[in-house]
């Protein structure tokens, strides 16, 4: 994992990394950033001693070309820099471990998710996600009553990407959480499964009271595929937000909803610009005849992006 070409001469890594001991943290940090160009695992070592370093400066930097790394190595580096006293250091160690792909770094996350810090819990799960352990989803599941929201909602992402059936129920009741980032999260975290619970569950999050969380659940069902939620989908278009209105639109159309007709041909004359275009996208998708007149009364419509669209979707009814 690294942006660089392993072949190019950057120089003698041991000459670089002598210049680690000086005394200028500016001549320091600048050693780190030449020991990552040359994107070679000699110079890992070097990169893992100035995550030790006394300069905030060169331990951000540290984190940010171990992050050009994948393995163990690298892994433990960055997970010793997540729980580092400085905030940008260890940000950039906790997007550092989101990238990586090798399963064994999982080793060096695991004992994460006992730090005290919600940040460095939140971190380590986030990490975990991506290399979808089967034994990271005990701890995942427990995690689902953390105290904070923020490890709560990194958690459902480790636990949406292991795609089991058995913790439908887990991200069912997820769904009905006190933090709006959590519900929202768990009804996009129940994309993975066609179960009608998992669809009813994510249909009743439609009426929750905050917008973000509606129009999660709109795209959620849309990518689910349930018809049975077509109805509720249909009410969300006269919603408060046009941003809960937009996604409906796009999950009808994936569901084919020629029912909802209608409905989406009185959006064609929203005054929101994105509302027809989305509108004009679902008649696309959708296909029935019927809607063609009503698109080709919006052929010229004052936005450009609209008029492709709907040229787009005529085209579709052929």
């Amino acid at each position: 994992m690294s942006a660089f070409e392993p072949f190019e001469d950057f120089g003698d890594i041991e000459v670089i990394a002598e210049r680690l001991l000086d005394q200028d943290a500016a001549i320091r940090r600048l050693a780190v950033i030449e020991l990552a160009e040359t994107a070679s695992p000699e110079a890992l070592p070097h990169l893992i001693t100035a995550a030790g370093d006394v300069s905030e400066d060169v331990r951000l930097q540290a984190a940010i070309a171990l992050a050009e790394f994948d393995g163990v190595d690298a892994a433990a580096g960055l997970a010793r820099l997540v729980v580092d006293d400085d905030h940008s250091v260890a940000q950039a160690a906790a997007d550092g471990l989101a990238e990586l792909k090798n399963h064994e770094a999982g080793d060096s996350l695991l004992p994460l998710l006992d730090h005290a810090s919600a940040f460095v819990r939140a971190a380590a799960f986030r990490g975990l996600k991506g290399l979808r352990l089967q034994h990271a989803l005990g701890p995942a599941l427990v995690a689902l009553r953390d105290g904070d929201a923020s490890v709560r909602v990194q958690a459902l992402g480790t636990i949406a990407y292991l795609k089991l059936d058995s913790t439908i129920p887990s991200l069912i009741a997820a769904t009905r959480d006190e933090n709006i980032e959590v519900r929202a999260a768990a009804v996009s975290a129940l994309t993975f499964t066609t179960q009608s619970a998992a669809a009813e569950a994510v249909a009743t999050a439609l009426g929750d009271a905050n917008w973000q969380v509606r129009a999660a659940a709109a795209e959620s069902l849309g990518r689910i595929g349930h018809n049975s939620a077509v109805e509720a989908l249909c009410r969300t278009l006269s919603d408060d937000y046009w941003q809960v209105q937009q996604k409906s639109l796009g999950a009808l159309g994936k569901l084919k909803a020629n029912t909802a007709l209608h409905r989406i041909i009185l959006l064609l004359e929203s005054d929101i610009p994105t509302l027809r275009k989305e509108a004009a996208a679902a008649l696309g998708e959708i296909g029935d005849h019927s809607a063609e007149e009503a698109l080709a009364i919006n052929i010229d419509d004052p936005d450009p992006d609209v008029r492709k669209t709907v040229r787009w979707a005529l085209t579709r009814l052929g």
